[in-house]
């Protein structure tokens, strides 16, 4: 049995380009040319052209190429990351850049998914992803917005245990990570989402993960 998880997603890649749907290199990494090549073939065979994502969901996959990585020990490494969709708020070590991570795995994913307005023009606020999508019970992938005294701070929903979200998010303790994080206020994080899922957010315990430091 092969442990290679890019196979699937290089099979799709060969598939595209044998239909003249070019996806780029076929490299196995879901990316916008990948994502655009699809919706063109659905498009093309006369399917409305709306992205179903494949399985994990590809902003989560693209997200989880990160974990781990240290705004200090990874610091060039994070940079070049974060600059992979056109454009970074800078050094990761200088700058609340949990907005950045975010935008990343967005724009890199869902290269056709529209950030309108503020969150357009300054998707590194983290308060500005309140206007991503439409709001949604919290469920698996979908974008949390936090309140941090006139700041903020945003990652995605993983799960849930009795008082906090598990979250995967840049900046958190300085690093990507999954964490444990709630509001300091009684209100729950609002949650953003595309309006093409029903799901529920897993229940997880407390145990497994460490309560993260959320910059603003």
């Amino acid at each position: 049995m092969t442990t290679d998880t890019r196979e699937p997603i290089r099979d799709l890649q060969r598939a595209l380009e044998r239909l003249g749907h070019s996806p780029g290199p076929v490299d196995g990494l879901w990316g916008p040319r990948t994502a655009r090549a699809l919706k063109s073939l659905l498009a093309a065979n006369g399917r409305a052209a709306i992205l179903s994502t494949p399985e994990p969901l590809p902003w989560i996959a693209e997200a989880k190429t990160a974990l781990g990585r240290h705004e200090l020990r990874d610091r060039s490494w994070l940079m070049a990351w974060l600059k992979r969709d056109g454009r970074s708020l800078g050094d990761p070590a200088k700058n609340p850049w949990c907005g950045d991570f975010v935008e990343t795995c967005i724009r890199v994913a869902l290269p056709d998914e529209p950030l309108l307005g503020a969150l357009g023009s300054n998707p590194y606020w983290a308060r500005n992803w309140l206007l991503f999508g439409q709001e949604v019970s919290p469920i698996p992938g979908a974008v949390l917005v936090f309140a941090r005294g006139s700041g903020g701070h945003v990652g995605f929903a993983m799960g849930q245990d009795g008082t906090h979200f598990h979250v995967l998010g840049g900046n958190q303790s300085d690093a990507v990570t999954v964490a444990r994080s709630r509001s300091p206020d009684p209100r729950r994080a609002l949650a953003r989402d595309r309006p093409t899922r029903i799901e529920t957010l897993p229940q997880m315990k407390p145990g497994g993960f460490l309560t993260s430091t959320n910059e603003a």
